[in-house]
């Protein structure tokens, strides 16, 4: 079924559904195989896979997406964390001698928590701060982050506005934008543009918005003394006209492009005196 419906992967997406249900592991999915299923929980599975043909992500039928070696609970209130992410969230880890203890981090547009939460677990030291305009993404980040182990202060807001009113001075900042631009979202697979957030897509006319007003006030968001760290994550093609932003806006800061596994331009790095 899910084939003809061009869902990729079909088998895994069937036996994901099913594991999550009978609460197995694949290793006994796989012994099981050929077994009829339990008749007290086919309503639930066949309910889960009638969602799926619809287009509705899987993710989201399960509750969780695995980030960094975790599982982190999603909703359709927050976009699911890609793989491609942990690239951003793994630059800034490799840099985390430039700093001693109590570095303040903060992660703009957190959404389900996932860059946050890995940063406060992989990195105790740091302070983490998230932001998001939502609040219903706030409550899932939040819960992420008790589950999980997490110390991460959480701040409800657009984009800097809730850094600027608490007067935060950053050692880094680091965010994944909404930067699809306005007029390629409905084009998007069914996937993405029937279920996740638009709040968490669209990045304005080129999807450059968010960038534009982040990078603007980081004079005022960086510390001045010691070294700082920008991460940005990016869409195709946007990667040099984000770094140009950050040079534009920040005097004197230093860039770098890092492709991902694919060999597109994925993450923009920018720093003073690192």
């Amino acid at each position: 079924m899910f084939a003809e419906k061009g869902i990729d992967a079909p088998r895994l997406n069937a036996e994901v559904l099913a594991q999550q249900v009978l609460g197995w592991s694949k290793a006994r999915l796989l012994a099981e195989d050929g077994q009829p299923f339990p008749a007290d929980l086919r309503d639930r599975f066949e309910s889960w896979v009638e969602r799926r043909l619809t287009g509705e992500p899987l993710q989201y039928i399960v509750g969780v997406q695995e980030f960094y070696g975790r599982d982190f609970q999603v909703t359709p209130a927050v976009l699911i964390p890609r793989p491609e992410t942990e690239w951003l969230a793994e630059e800034i880890l490799k840099r985390r001698d430039w700093w001693g203890d109590h570095s303040v981090v903060a992660d703009i547009g957190t959404g389900s928590g996932a860059i946050a939460v890995t940063l406060a677990l992989e990195w105790p030291e740091a302070n983490v701060v998230a932001v998001d305009i939502s609040s219903e993404a706030i409550r899932v980040a939040e819960d992420n982050a008790e589950r999980l182990g997490a110390q991460v202060r959480f701040l409800q807001g657009d984009l800097v506005e809730p850094l600027l009113r608490q007067e935060l001075h950053l050692d880094v900042l680091v965010s994944n934008p909404p930067y699809i631009p306005s007029e390629d979202i409905e084009g998007l697979a069914v996937e993405v543009r029937e279920h996740e957030p638009r709040l968490a897509l669209d990045g304005g006319t080129d999807g450059l918005d968010p960038y534009r007003r982040i990078t603007q006030v980081l004079p005022r968001l960086m510390r001045i003394d010691g070294p700082t760290l920008v991460g940005f994550e990016v869409g195709i093609h946007q990667a040099g006209d984000v770094a140009a932003l950050i040079v534009r806006n920040w005097p004197g800061a230093e860039t770098e492009i890092v492709k991902d596994l694919q060999g597109i331009e994925r993450i923009v790095l920018g720093w003073k005196g690192g």
